[in-house]
């Protein structure tokens, strides 16, 4: 709705880092986004987009998945993930916390309460200038989530990582680095 694809500076980075790993990605468009068949569903189909990708790539590779998604893609593939055994660990990055506007009758209203019964390790990322994600509002948010859990704000980054795409590779670098060794 906003123009979000897979080719977003913040996606492609996200995978650069994954692949540093030696990780299989894939980066898909949700339904209707970028040259992708099909509608917009406010969020309802677009859960079912990220199951049918962590299906093709449990199908594919027969590995243990993480799952990271950037801003809508966060919001709906941390609903994904945190229901599906498979996925370890999950990576949100600019999570949206305010209303966005759809259209002038219909705002988009992220709800995570889901998140509340979500046991697996999860990293939250935040530009300290996300207008989507004003520091108070996401502290709140993880605040709220069980552990094990990891907040991390890159100052100065707007919701894009404007200028701070770097750190944004090297904090998933960091923290994912952390969770195979603990995990080892």
């Amino acid at each position: 709705m906003f123009g979000g694809t897979m080719h977003n500076k913040v996606v492609f980075h996200t995978m650069k880092a994954l692949n540093s790993f030696g990780f299989p990605v894939l980066r898909f468009n949700f339904r209707g986004a970028g040259l992708s068949q099909g509608e917009h569903d406010h969020g309802i189909g677009e859960v079912d987009d990220v199951r049918a990708a962590l299906d093709w790539l449990d199908r594919e590779f027969h590995l243990p998945l993480l799952l990271a998604g950037f801003s809508f893609g966060a919001a709906t593939g941390l609903r994904a993930a945190c229901s599906d055994p498979r996925v370890r660990i999950a990576i949100g990055l600019g999570v949206p916390v305010v209303p966005v506007a759809e259209a002038e009758e219909e705002p988009r209203v992220y709800a995570y309460d889901f998140l509340s019964d979500c046991p697996k390790p999860k990293l939250f990322i935040s530009g300290g200038r996300d207008q989507f994600g004003p520091r108070a509002r996401v502290e709140a948010l993880v605040g709220a989530v069980p552990e094990p859990k990891k907040l991390i704000f890159i100052e100065g980054a707007d919701h894009f990582f404007e200028g701070r795409l770097r750190e944004l590779r090297e904090a998933i670098e960091a923290w994912v680095r952390e969770q195979v060794t603990g995990a080892a």
